[in-house]
């Protein structure tokens, strides 16, 4: 961000803003097009060093990070829209204050400087030039088409049975540390469930590149599968260590269950009875999941990504553009030497997972 809109920040009088996630709106009337809104917005975006994270015909979307000790980390979501000649512009906070500070209202009335400074420097001709370039990079009128394209690599059949078998074999691993954990009492709340469920999106995007398997549905229902299994079992090996390190006489696993709910949860010096056990339990398995599936997802869309050359997604994803059907991009794939249906399902996937990024940039 250069010196004059530095400048102007420090002059702005911010509004404080209050909520579950703060947020700031003010509108404000353009003469511009809705085909030029979009490159003048962008112009401004880059001023003022905000990232891009998606755009449509009348929508911009922006995320502003700070640098704090090596660490991006992301403060505010902006969001521009255009309609009639109005433009609607929102910055929400990203963080988990309930106060912005003001922060939310300097970065409407930031943008909407910056905006207006680019707005007057803008004569006819140039709006006129904005808009053709806009239409030229929509359309991707400037791709040129390769003569060939990467081959292929080696043909590989999705095997569902690697991750489900690897899988079963994590949980079983996985519940019996955790129940060693939790008998020598060293468990605590939070951090284990945070690293098992690292654990299993890291093994399942494993078990999903030594298998080419990315069908996301059943590595869903596997992934929701394993946090029961590791819970679980972890239940089993508890009771089992007991007895064993204690010489107890042996009970059922049932019996085990119910002398754990009639004890309860105690934290520190407070016992939270059974209510506080079963919500402890339930914590575990919502979270757990919650936090594999983030990596499930990341890992399998870095996958599918990879594993065709950037350059064979963009020759299919022109001709998505230039509104060709399936099987026309399918016969255009084959000319160039990707005959096989299963590497042209594969570069679908891919097409599949760029809006797939996305979204999760948006998010």
């Amino acid at each position: 961000m250069d010196q004059n809109l530095i400048a102007f920040e420090k002059t702005i009088t911010k509004k404080h803003s209050f909520g579950w996630t703060p947020k700031f709106i003010e509108e404000f009337r353009t003469d511009l097009s809705v085909k030029t809104f979009i490159p003048v917005s962008e112009k401004a975006f880059e001023k003022l060093n905000w990232d891009i994270v998606y755009k449509d015909e009348n929508i911009l979307e922006a995320k502003r990070k700070t640098t704090n000790f090596g660490i991006d980390n992301w403060t505010e979501s902006i969001a521009i829209s255009f309609s009639h000649g109005k433009i609607t512009v929102k910055s929400e906070s990203l963080g988990n204050e309930m106060w912005d500070n003001g922060r939310n209202s300097k970065r409407v009335k930031l943008f909407i400087h910056t905006f207006k400074e680019i707005e007057k420097g803008l004569d006819k001709e140039s709006l006129q030039k904005l808009e053709i370039e806009e239409e030229k990079k929509n359309n991707w009128d400037d791709y040129v088409i390769p003569e060939n394209l990467p081959k292929p690599g080696q043909l590989k059949q999705p095997n569902f049975a690697i991750p489900l078998v690897g899988g079963i074999i994590i949980s079983l691993i996985l519940a019996l540390i955790l129940a060693k954990i939790s008998v020598s009492g060293f468990y605590v709340i939070g951090l284990f469930e945070f690293v098992v469920a690292v654990a299993i999106g890291i093994s399942l995007n494993f078990f999903i590149k030594i298998s080419n398997f990315t069908t996301f549905k059943k590595l869903q229902y596997l992934l929701v599968g394993m946090v029961v299994i590791t819970y679980l079992l972890n239940q089993y090996f508890q009771y089992e260590l007991i007895l064993n390190e204690n010489n107890y006489d042996r009970i059922g696993f049932f019996e085990f269950i119910k002398l754990r709910l009639e004890n309860g949860l105690t934290i520190k010096d407070l016992n939270t009875g059974w209510i506080g056990l079963v919500i402890s339990w339930i914590v575990q398995l919502v979270l757990t999941y919650y936090i594999a599936l983030l990596n499930l997802l990341t890992g399998l869309t870095k996958f599918q990504l990879g594993r065709v050359p950037t350059e064979v997604v963009d020759f299919a994803f022109y001709h998505f553009v230039k509104e060709k059907s399936e099987d026309d991009i399918r016969k255009e794939l084959a000319a160039k030497g990707w005959s096989d249906k299963q590497h042209q399902d594969e570069v679908f996937e891919s097409i599949g997972a760029l809006y797939d990024v996305r979204e999760m940039n948006r998010a």
